[in-house]
């Protein structure tokens, strides 16, 4: 049965066809032109990297299937991690979402992230947005993304010391220390605020006296809204036996990664290569990609990668080769899965809005 406040938005939209009628055209167009805008940016893109991709590929020869298959598997687990690992953060909120759709959303936030302009803004609206669907309140949700963030980027850390290590090398354990503690921070920090919102009130006021007075209101206008955000931080109970498991989870992600880049390597040649080597080439390529602001760090990543496998003993024709697979596999073929999962995402929500207004 619908409510006095859904009759009255039933009942105006009734009274008032036409200009619901050029609401919904509206709507009708802009969708349009944003999946026209995508296609033109795909397009665009290709058109920039025809010439070096054209290049590239003439070095691809014909890929051993076994190991072809393997590096394919080796990709997929690592997404697989990457959406455990919100999973697992998502879990300790007291959400129980099933992992078809923590996978899901993985691949299309990733598609979003790595092919659009601004991807990462785009990436981060898509995961906010269908972790509320999920259940997660506001704070719960922006607590779920940054930590995923910080895990992800102190993980990448970790592996490239690992290398380093493995290669007599000397990483920066100030640099890992720091990514550690501040982990520990956010997270011991979000849980005594989450016990006592009280503890944010003398900074909160602060700042909110200072806005308010440049917007002309009241002092404390605004304070019970930023004690119930923080006080939905009380669902996040990140125990340690979960913050390993997330922490593990994303430390796979890069690792099963780098296993794709290994056994690209291998299905074009049987040229030795040094594992702890193609470690580093691995890790500088994929620092090297989030400094650029080219969709997907086309020609960046690539050219780090090159290099490095280079600089480790490969043949350039081979690490030419190598690079051009594992790309067409960890950013063609994810990328092609990540916007399928983007539009059977779209179309089941629509088809659950519809459901929903019939009932209504």
């Amino acid at each position: 049965m619908a409510s006095r406040a859904e009759t009255h938005v039933v009942t105006a939209s009734l009274d008032t066809p036409r200009p619901a009628g050029r609401a919904t055209g509206r709507r009708r167009w802009f969708r349009r032109g944003a999946v026209l805008a995508v296609i033109v940016l795909f397009a665009v893109e290709l058109v920039i990297g025809w010439p070096s991709l054209s290049s590239a590929v003439g070095q691809l020869k014909a890929p051993d299937p076994r190991w072809l298959a393997g590096a394919v598997v080796a990709e997929l687990m690592a997404m697989g991690m990457y959406a455990r690992m919100q999973h697992t953060l998502l879990r300790s909120a007291g959400l129980r979402v099933p992992l078809y759709r923590s996978v899901a959303l993985a691949y299309a936030a990733h598609s979003l992230n790595e092919t659009l302009p601004g991807g990462p803004a785009f990436s981060t609206s898509f995961n906010y947005q269908q972790m509320r669907r999920f259940g997660a309140t506001p704070a719960v949700a922006s607590w779920c993304i940054a930590l995923s963030g910080i895990l992800s980027t102190t993980a990448l850390a970790v592996v490239t010391a690992g290398g380093a290590l493995a290669s007599d090398g000397t990483p920066h354990w100030y640099g890992l220390t720091a990514l550690a503690a501040v982990i520990v921070l956010l997270v011991v920090g979000a849980q005594r605020v989450s016990r006592n919102p009280s503890v944010l009130d003398p900074a909160a006021r602060a700042i909110l006296s200072l806005v308010n007075r440049l917007r002309r209101r009241p002092a404390e206008a605004g304070l019970d809204h930023v004690r119930s955000f923080v006080g939905q931080l009380g669902a996040a109970r990140l125990t340690p036996g979960r913050g390993l498991a997330a922490a593990v989870f994303a430390v796979l992600n890069w690792g099963l990664d780098a296993v794709c880049l290994w056994m690209c390597v291998r299905a074009v040649s049987n040229e030795e290569i040094n594992a702890t080597q193609l470690l580093l080439a691995f890790c500088a390529g994929m620092a090297a990609g989030t400094v650029t602001i080219i969709p997907g760090g086309l020609g960046i990543i690539d050219s780090a990668l090159i290099l490095g496998l280079v600089t480790g003993g490969i043949a350039t024709s081979t690490a030419i080769a190598a690079v051009v697979l594992y790309r067409i596999i960890s950013f063609g073929f994810i990328i092609g899965v990540g916007w399928i999962s983007w539009l059977i995402m779209r179309r089941r929500h629509r088809i659950y809005l519809a459901a929903r207004a019939q009932v209504s």
